[in-house]
């Protein structure tokens, strides 16, 4: 018995961390970046996109003032002479920081984030200033796989902004640090409180029995504490989303548990019959057949479904990102900034691999990927559906898998949500302020509202016209007299009223990449099984 218990335990994590040398990175060091704070910022010029659904409104100046946005102030109209008399005066020791005619959002909300292992990422670092360089001034991380006093150590120093990091929410794995695998109840119980003590902000789940998930929902929802939750299949055949969402879990990631909810003539997946979990092929080639096996689009019991999930005021996080290299591997592979943004020791993760989680292309092809598209279509349709009828939805990115790069992959899931069928201000609108409110910070971020903290992004292209150009490599732009040259980036990240060049913030991401191929000059970056020929 606990033998068996101790497996379920262990499976009941994704298989990554079946690596027993799970290295941690190299702790952020002391903050060098960045301008501020001052006890007043005003930010001169900007079209406001503020998170709430709003259109675009500008020109005006926002004042911030002790990290609080103080004033919003309207000078005048587009295309017309600036009134001075209605613009505010910079005060003795302030800055001005002049963003003429940019774009100025809430900061970005990533709600599901592995700040990655040593293994693959050798400082922590690297991860922040590419988060932050795409605009990203908040993560969840979720499950906290480096530990827990490694985690709440960057937490503080990010809320002290003694380095350069987004601020940072985090959630434990269940289960993480007890000495026994739980299996009881009144040992769940206390593993919550415990956890409640240790100053984290929530839990991430993967699955347990229904009696020790039913304990550990219901004492955390005493603590207070938000719960995220990635469905295992070794679980979910007992324990599926709707299980999860009436006993008090306040969100879901991927979308594993859900179709299993939505199933109307059978009661598990239709695994093929030598289907084995610890094989990834068989994991996520056959995860790719599963919404086809849910209930239609629209049917009664697909709207039963959602209308439950939306009285209980649940969050889906897709983080379809994860998930893209299933439905076109060579396109994610190649992607343009991993030449130059991707370490060599996460490129090697990446690569074809029985024993590291998300490199499980043992061999895929054309039908896998068609099966997939048809998986995101279906899928697709249930999250647009769910925004359109009042449901939350956020922005993450579960970066550091399936060559999906930390930063970038942010705005990936973004361009994903706009195929799902979201307007671009539905869009911002969960990166921001749904984001906020999924971890309970809807007081302090999530829009450009009076009172709240000064974290913005500011763009010189309309992410709303093309979300590309939030992307850190720019997009391609053709000029009058022919020449072909790179626009767009996040150009300012504003993080507690401090200032961020996120130019700058990649700059030192392409030397640490630059860095490390120095210390490995035996590394090449080639695609898998072409050893003759480097990638250009």
């Amino acid at each position: 018995m606990k033998a068996t218990l101790r497996f379920l335990f262990i499976i009941s994590c994704s298989l990554w961390q079946l690596s027993a040398a799970h290295a941690q990175p190299k702790k952020a060091p002391d903050r060098k970046d960045g301008d501020g704070p001052w006890e007043q910022l005003i930010i001169r010029g900007v079209i406001v996109i503020d998170g709430t659904l709003s259109p675009p409104y500008g020109p005006v100046d926002i004042v911030v003032e002790k990290n609080r946005i103080a004033g919003i102030y309207k000078f005048g109209n587009p295309g017309s002479p600036p009134d001075p008399k209605l613009r505010p005066v910079l005060k003795a020791g302030g800055k001005e920081l002049n963003a003429e005619g940019m774009y100025l959002m809430p900061g970005f909300v990533d709600n599901h984030v592995h700040i990655g292992g040593g293994d693959k990422v050798s400082d922590a670092e690297y991860v922040y200033k590419l988060y932050m360089a795409h605009g990203v001034t908040t993560i969840v991380e979720a499950g906290s796989m480096n530990g827990v006093d490694w985690v709440l150590d960057q937490k503080r120093k990010s809320a002290r902004n003694l380095i350069t990091a987004p601020r940072i929410k985090q959630y434990t794995r269940f289960g993480m640090g007890s000495k026994t695998p739980i299996s009881t109840v009144e040992q769940a119980r206390e593993w919550v409180r415990n956890n409640a003590k240790m100053g984290s902000d929530g839990i991430k789940f993967f699955g347990e029995t229904p009696a020790i998930m039913t304990a550990a929902l219901d004492e955390n929802k005493k603590m207070g504490l938000r719960s995220k939750m990635h469905h295992s299949q070794t679980y979910v055949g007992s324990w599926n989303v709707l299980n999860s969402a009436r006993a008090g879990l306040t969100a879901m990631e991927h979308w594993y548990g859900l179709p299993e909810a939505l199933f109307t003539d059978r009661t598990v997946q239709n695994y093929s019959l030598d289907y084995n979990y610890m094989n990834e092929q068989d994991r996520f080639g056959e995860a790719g057949l599963l919404w086809k096996q849910a209930a239609a689009p629209f049917s009664k019991k697909w709207n039963d479904v959602m209308d439950e999930l939306l009285k209980l005021d649940f969050t889906l996080s897709p983080t379809m990102i994860a998930y893209l290299s299933n439905r076109n591997l060579m396109a994610q592979r190649r992607a343009e900034w991993h030449e130059e943004y991707t370490l060599p020791s996460l490129w090697n993760y990446y690569q074809p691999n029985r024993n590291a989680h998300g490199s499980y292309w043992f061999s895929w092809g054309t039908e896998q990927e068609v099966q997939w598209k048809e998986n995101f279509r279906l899928w697709m349709t249930f999250i647009n559906e769910y925004k359109n009828r009042g449901g939350r939805v956020t922005v993450g990115t579960d970066a550091g898998f399936i060559f999906n790069l930390y930063g970038f992959a942010y705005t990936q899931e973004m361009e994903l949500l706009r195929e799902a069928g979201f307007h671009p201000l539905e869009i911002i609108k969960a990166a921001t302020m749904n984001g906020a409110e999924a971890i309970g910070e809807e007081k302090n971020i999530g829009s450009i509202e009076i009172g709240k903290l000064a974290d913005f992004v500011i763009a010189k292209e309309n992410p709303l016209v093309n979300l590309q150009s939030l992307l850190g490599t720019g997009v391609i732009k053709v000029m009058p007299n022919n020449d072909v040259e790179r626009v767009g980036g996040v150009s300012y990240t504003i993080k507690d009223g401090i200032v961020y060049d996120a130019k700058k913030l990649l700059e030192d991401v392409r030397k640490m990449v630059a860095d490390q191929k120095k210390a490995n000059p035996t590394f090449k970056l080639l695609q898998p099984g072409l050893y003759l020929h480097e990638e250009h």
